[in-house]
């Protein structure tokens, strides 16, 4: 590596009485992979939108290779060789692969889109980078893995020499990640420099050649990853130590949720056949498996937004199958969805409104038609001072909030209702190490106070760490459950990947 190719110095920006950045300094040099690490809410992904020309900053500049960048000019940014792959994709689901990549890429004023020649360079892209596509299919049917190489190409089609990837592996499974982050190796050896947003600790030791660490919009730290580890990072990012809680022994009570024979038949990934399990009061079972084999299809089938077509979901001895959301939420069932933005939350409305409106008929918050204000904000007050939810007041809008910080919010309405039944789908995605100690060790005392679990998650390390009993999920089924205390890393692994036994299969 030689000398920087960019440069952030000085980099400043409020938004209200929020300093988001502070002062920031942050270099990278070429060829080179740096990761950015911090809480959530640190700043991080305002630092990078600086970058990229979405926000203006207060006071800084920003250099590539030693030229200013214009402030605010995405268009800039790209002309200077930035490419930015944002957490949530930017895709057009109807358009077709190429179309997408070179949407944008051509002048308005040219009559006929040269589309052989953008096939071509596309293809050419795609084989020097490894990262394979059909030009021709339509976005909407690719996987999650496939859209976000689909989205790195089309900064690569753009010539980004310095390539910006926040949270890039959220939404994907471990061997896609691993996938990824190959291929960013290979992007490195071509002379590309990357800056990639995460929260997983293990990607950025093995990945990162060089750690910056906000916190509370500042560079506290700056590490080589050959020079520290893991848990010197996390301390890092929270400013003390970071260790995750994990489930004690306890007697559960009696059968609460029950599937018997769920099936549905929505297709790929959407279709579930004869999914049988059974959670107790103060239990939490452990549903794992690789993204892309159901989970999502059951998690809505268990929040009441899809009706199975056979089979039986059963509370308390009565079928809900198909109940609804609301019959659901008056039971007593808490709801962490795995989509936070469609599913969980409404971006325009205020933190307020947000954190009651699964429980706004309720009398708590509503009297003869009218919404008790006072009473909401100081829920929602309520829940930012327990789960620690920064950016904002009660009267903040959503939108404004980071990720992790959204997801905050979600998991403290539910689990401050003390609800009976937790559904938690994916419920710590895109979480810092800190908060996903807090999570869990909410989800644990709500298993303390008697309410029964249905945990979904791809982090096999937090399924074996809080579940009494794990099932794994393939292709739509459940293995058998496995008690705690019988399973292992390897085992689990197995069947993630399909490898049953005989007595695992359901």
């Amino acid at each position: 590596m030689t000398g920087p190719v960019l440069e952030m110095r000085g980099v400043s920006i409020r938004f209200g009485a929020l300093l988001a950045n502070d002062g920031i300094d942050l270099a990278l040099g070429r060829g080179e992979i740096l990761a950015l690490l911090g809480e959530n809410g640190a700043g991080k992904t305002t630092l990078m939108n600086i970058l990229f020309g979405h926000y203006r900053a207060d006071s800084g500049e920003v250099m590539v290779d030693g030229r200013a960048l214009p402030p605010g000019q995405p268009r800039a940014a790209i002309a200077a060789g930035i490419g930015m792959v944002h957490q949530h994709f930017t895709l057009a689901g109807n358009l077709s692969v190429l179309e997408n990549v070179m949407l944008g890429s051509e002048p308005l004023g040219r009559l006929a889109s040269r589309r052989a020649e953008g096939r071509r360079r596309l293809l050419e892209i795609a084989a020097r980078f490894g990262l394979p596509v059909d030009p021709d299919a339509a976005v909407r049917d690719l996987s999650v893995g496939e859209r976000q190489r689909v989205e790195i190409l089309k900064a690569l089609y753009r010539d980004a020499r310095i390539l910006v990837l926040d949270e890039p592996t959220a939404v994907l499974a471990r061997p896609e990640a691993e996938r990824l982050f190959a291929t960013l190796r290979t992007m490195t050896a071509e002379g590309l420099s990357i800056i990639f947003i995460s929260h997983k600790l293990h990607e950025v030791m093995g990945a990162a050649d060089r750690v910056v660490v906000l916190r509370g919009g500042r560079v506290v730290a700056e590490r080589a990853t050959e020079t520290t580890t893991a848990a010197e990072l996390a301390e890092l990012m929270v400013g003390r130590r970071v260790a995750r809680p994990r489930r004690e022994d306890a007697a559960p009570g009696a059968v609460v949720l029950e599937a018997r024979g769920v099936g549905l038949a929505s297709g790929g990934a959407g279709r579930l056949s004869g999914i049988d399990f059974a959670v107790r009061a103060g239990e939490i079972l452990g549903i794992v498996g690789v993204s892309g084999n159901g989970q999502a299809a059951l998690g809505r089938v268990l929040a009441g937004l899809e009706r199975p077509a056979e089979g039986a979901l059963m509370l308390d001895g009565a079928d809900i199958g198909g109940a609804g959301p609301r019959r659901l939420v008056d039971a007593g069932v808490a709801r962490i969805p795995e989509d936070r933005h469609t599913e969980g939350a409404i971006g325009e409305m205020a933190l307020w409104e947000n954190a009651v409106l699964e429980r706004i008929r309720s009398p708590a918050f509503s009297w003869c038609g009218f919404v008790r204000r006072g009473a909401a904000r100081a829920f929602a007050a309520e829940l930012i001072a327990r789960f620690d939810i920064r950016g904002g007041n009660a009267d903040t809008r959503l939108r404004l909030l980071s990720g992790g910080n959204m997801q905050k919010l979600i998991v403290g309405r539910n689990l401050a209702a003390t609800p009976r039944v937790v559904i938690a789908n994916q419920p710590t995605r895109g979480l810092d190490e800190g908060a996903i100690a807090a999570v869990h060790a909410e989800l644990l005392a709500a298993r303390r106070a008697g309410a029964a679990i249905v945990l979904i998650s791809e982090e096999l390390e937090e399924a074996l760490g809080l579940s009494d009993r794990i099932q794994t999920i393939f292709k739509g089924r459940l293995s058998r459950p496995i008690p705690a205390e019988a399973a292992d890393a390897r085992r689990i692994g197995l069947l993630m990947a399909g490898v049953w036994e005989g007595e695992d299969a359901a």
